[in-house]
């Protein structure tokens, strides 16, 4: 087992700073009314935006499909009783391309979400993940 160590330091003021474990620096603002940086929760959306993205662009790549554009929407639905975890999760990926197909994108979405992203793999016990794909033409 490979154990991994983030830092997170109080910066006072309802700020934190975490320090990842390649050591790069990311702001949080707990304080919802001023939110000046990102909140934890809205890490964990980028997160697993993150994760699946880099995934089905390199499937995407080894298929010898060449993606010009792509963006990951992801919405998250959380639960009302603390500690207000999300229970639902909404992963939209919109991209374009040369050569891109519907069936590569759905394969290459449902390898990321089933066996690759780590993030999607961590969050699934507790929360659904549901994934829809639209390939833009220019």
């Amino acid at each position: 087992m490979k154990d991994t160590q983030a830092v997170v330091h109080w910066g006072g003021n309802d700020f934190f700073i975490g320090i990842s474990p390649s050591g790069h620096a990311v702001t949080m603002d707990v304080d919802g009314a001023r939110s000046a940086a990102a909140s934890p929760m809205e890490l964990l959306l980028v997160a697993l935006g993150g994760c699946t993205g880099v995934d089905v662009v390199s499937i995407l790549q080894k298929k010898r499909m060449r993606v010009t554009d792509y963006r990951i929407e992801v919405r998250g639905e959380r639960r009302e009783e603390h500690p207000r975890g999300f229970k639902k999760l909404e992963v939209r990926h919109i991209l374009r391309g040369e050569g891109l197909t519907d069936d590569a994108v759905q394969q290459a979405i449902q390898l990321s979400s089933d066996k690759y992203c780590s993030v999607a793999a961590t969050l699934r016990p507790g929360a659904e993940i549901l994934t829809t794909f639209e390939i833009e033409k220019r």
